[in-house]
């Protein structure tokens, strides 16, 4: 693996200049226009002062500005470090200490909050983007017009600021010079930030050779997606998440895809562009296609053209992957990664032969050991579950100025997980749960995915989450939070009876709690630490 991410979107431009590269709300951005565009704006960063190496921040949502930043950015030789916009002043900040970057581009809505940082934590270089100037001109003007819902669809996009550097005099520069340096292979390239896999957020240092990897294991596993003006995808999943960044930013410009950009996931917006460019390409996560599914029953359109969807963060339902192809006509599977890997490290089959209720096989390149969660130098016999440690060129080297955490995380130059799994004969991995969240009762683990899906069999059940709480006598005991699914009379004695027909006595929960909803991700995944302190600060208050 050679040259730098940079290289991919001047592949695609030398290959398909013409062709869109982006679309957002309908306006179209051609390869030839996105390249211009990011060497425009790699000259203006560089007249702001950014130098090889240094860290720069982008909060923005999925919009063409954002793609635009992260290429100029790293033309430069310069670290992207992409944060979620909707974060609290708090939460950014508390990043912004980690990574010191004296340089931000930054949505308009989002821009007071890095001002009102304290004076040590001042940014220098701050770039405002307002993301209206980047759709269609009609759109443009609507939102402008004196009615409330203008007003109010105005309000939620941007907002007016002072004190910073417009986006648009940022692009205005001359284009960067051909000879100006280029960054190498293994240059670091993004700091993506994540819980990590022992407890509180901290920044993956990720190269451009880990980022290129994946994009590359990423083509080669649909090979029957062909390169080129063909392929659509379509980024529902934010940018600023690994999963998102990888699947839905480098891979689709690795393919000279038509990038389709949505700032949020509204069922309603796809399912329009969908009647006319169809996802050759779909990242999802179980929310997102079953919404999207119901979406498209009631309103009468097709889901026909959609080759291949990918599902990850959580596990994906059978029952939601036979509706889901047969309205597609196309493939739904399941993948698995971390921020750490870049992130995806497996993938079912885009084939008949995928397994349900697994994430699939390693992709290319990756090599996978089940090990004993106390002495990951031991492999556990096969078939049993263990921790799964993990190495190969998407695995990133360590956490950005943490190297005590680093050492914690790598055993014998193996990645750490923190998962537990099983994988069978045929080499099919099978996610059991996390370590961090495995509940101890009496001596006894308890795999809180094990209990939600029994729970969630229950017809009065819509979701459910499961956690340990401190006990006098067990240690921990096992307690679900649940939502109840509409129109239900719930019976929390018989969910429990239920439970009692599918898991092993000290499986079950001891309490259940009825909840208007759970705390969830971005991305829909159920924030199993937020349910617990609720529900521990429930009891404190009882």
């Amino acid at each position: 693996m050679t040259g730098s991410l940079v290289d991919i979107v001047d592949a695609s431009t030398r290959d398909y200049p013409d062709a869109a590269a982006l679309q957002f709300f309908g306006r179209e951005t051609s390869y030839r226009s996105l390249h211009e565009q990011i060497e425009r704006a790699a000259a203006g960063l560089r007249d702001l002062g950014v130098k090889a190496g240094d860290p720069v921040a982008i909060v923005l949502p999925n919009c063409p500005q954002h793609i635009v930043a992260f290429y100029a950015i790293l033309r430069l030789g310069a670290v992207v470090v992409e944060h979620n916009p909707l974060y609290t002043p708090r939460e950014l900040r508390k990043q912004f200490e980690d990574h010191g970057a004296k340089h931000a581009i930054v949505w308009s809505k989002v821009v007071k909050t890095v001002q009102d940082f304290p004076a040590d934590l001042a940014v220098t270089g701050l770039v405002s983007v307002d993301v209206v100037k980047a759709m269609p001109w009609r759109m443009r003007v609507a939102l402008t017009l004196p009615i409330a819902k203008a007003r109010e669809a105005r309000a939620a996009l941007t907002e007016r600021v002072s004190g910073t550097v417009p986006w648009e005099q940022v692009v205005a520069s001359a284009p960067l010079p051909a000879s100006h340096p280029r960054p190498g292979t293994d240059d670091l390239a993004l700091i993506q930030y994540t819980s990590g896999t022992t407890g509180a957020p901290k920044g993956a240092s990720l190269t451009h050779r880990n980022l290129l990897s994946n994009a590359a294991q990423a083509r080669a596993w649909v090979p029957s997606i062909v390169r080129g003006d063909g392929c659509v995808v379509y980024a529902v999943l934010p940018m600023f998440h690994a999963y998102g960044l990888t699947l839905c930013l480098t891979f689709a410009m690795s393919m000279g895809a038509r990038l389709v950009l949505f700032p949020r996931f509204d069922p309603d917006m796809v399912l329009e562009v969908t009647k006319k460019h169809p996802a050759t390409f779909l990242p999802l996560v179980p929310p997102i296609a079953d919404r999207l599914l119901k979406a498209a029953r009631e309103h009468g359109v097709s889901l026909a053209g959609t080759e291949v969807a990918i599902s990850g963060a959580m596990a994906l339902p059978h029952e939601l992957v036979v509706p889901f192809e047969a309205a597609s006509g196309g493939f739904l599977v399941e993948g698995y990664g971390l921020s750490e890997c870049s992130p995806v490290l497996m993938a079912n089959p885009v084939a008949d032969n995928r397994v349900p209720g697994t994430v699939g096989l390693p992709l290319p390149g990756t090599e996978c050991r089940v090990v004993d969660p106390d002495d990951p130098t031991q492999d556990v016999p096969a078939g049993e579950r263990g921790e799964l440690v993990v190495r190969g060129p998407q695995v990133f080297s360590g956490y950005y100025g943490k190297p005590e955490e680093t050492e914690q995380v790598f055993a014998d130059g193996w990645f750490r997980t923190g998962d537990i799994v099983t994988i069978d004969e045929a080499g099919f991995v099978r996610i059991v749960d996390r370590i961090k969240e495995l509940i101890i009762t009496g001596g006894f683990n308890v795999a809180p995915t094990e209990v939600e899906n029994a729970l969630r069999q229950h017809s009065q059940v819509e979701d459910a989450a499961v956690v340990g709480l401190p006990s006098e006598h067990s240690g921990e005991e096992v307690v679900a939070a649940i939502v109840v699914a509409p129109g239900a009379e719930v019976d929390v004695e018989a969910i429990r009876e239920f439970a009692r027909g599918i898991l092993t006595p000290y499986k079950v929960p001891r309490r259940i709690y009825v909840v208007d909803e759970l705390p969830k991700s971005l991305i829909g995944k159920v924030l199993r630490r937020q349910v617990r302190d609720r529900l521990l600060a429930l009891n404190a208050g009882a």
